[in-house]
């Protein structure tokens, strides 16, 4: 399939602080590196990717259960923390990419617009820089998700970076803060272009979407042909080898009321084929 012609046009707002956190790695040298901050560096990106798959995620981009308005301002908070956008513009996007999954008319369709520009490229790309409230209303209502999609969450980031730093010093700041985050976006930039071309297998009819386990793994239960197949389901996880992280959690805080009505795979999604011969590890 021959890549269709992008016009690209880089966002300066989006690429700056994109660099920048390339960049400040590039003091590893001077601050060195210990077990203390891998440790830190292993926990930022654990319980930052527990935040982005339970909340931006499978909650505000897909309803996959619902909770009271204090939790939903909770989970938006947590989920800024990834430093991924606000959540209007990651629900906006994701949910433009599952209406029109593979197809020109994807926003990162990897079959189309080749591997790089899915995987980082389409957020750089001015076009797609802001979200427009009325494409998800449901949340715009909010004001206070509007004020987590504005420029004032950046007080966030600097709260977490204080965080680190509390934690570890400028070690922590570079690892558990810099480090920890380009971790967290590649595994995050991997499903928009590997998950959709490179290896992995398909449980299920659903585009190009593939499964891949070190992804499932890594994203504590983002399993993604499942997902494309199934998308508002709560649990992604699909045989007890497709460890689902972020489904425990969520059953934990159900559990204690904090949230209800996990919504369940479709019906014909909760068997998959029985046949494993397509089940090739990537």
């Amino acid at each position: 399939m021959a890549v269709v012609p992008v016009e690209f046009r880089l966002s300066w707002a989006m690429a700056v602080p994109y660099a920048a956190f390339y960049l400040a790695c590039l003091a590893i040298p001077w601050v060195g590196v210990s077990w203390r901050a891998v440790a830190i560096c292993a926990a930022s990106y654990f319980v930052r990717m527990l935040f982005l798959t339970i909340s931006y995620h499978r909650y505000f981009a897909h309803r996959a259960f619902e909770t009271s308005r204090a939790m939903q301002f909770v989970l938006g908070v947590l989920g800024a923390l990834t430093i991924q956008g606000g959540p209007l513009w990651w629900a906006q996007t994701h949910r433009h990419h599952h209406r029109h999954a593979d197809t020109t008319a994807d926003l990162h369709a990897p079959r189309y617009f080749g591997f790089w520009y899915a995987h980082f490229g389409w957020f750089l790309d001015e076009r797609h820089g802001r979200s427009d409230p009325r494409k998800v209303r449901d949340l715009a209502r909010f004001p206070e998700l509007r004020w987590l999609d504005s420029g004032w969450r950046s007080v966030l980031y600097v709260g977490y970076a204080g965080l680190m730093y509390a934690l570890g010093g400028a070690q922590g700041v570079i690892w558990g803060f810099c480090v920890a985050t380009i971790l967290l976006w590649n595994l995050t930039h991997w499903v928009q272009s590997g998950a959709h071309s490179l290896g992995g297998y398909q449980r299920y009819p659903a585009g190009d979407s593939r499964n891949h386990v070190l992804v499932g793994l890594l994203g504590l239960g983002e399993w993604h042909n499942n997902h494309h197949h199934s998308p508002s389901a709560a649990c992604q996880g699909r045989v007890w080898w497709e460890v689902d992280v972020g489904y425990a959690v969520l059953r934990v805080l159900a559990w204690s009321g904090l949230i209800w009505n996990l919504r369940p795979p479709r019906p014909h999604a909760i068997r998959p084929p029985a046949s494993e011969d397509m089940m090739l590890a990537g």
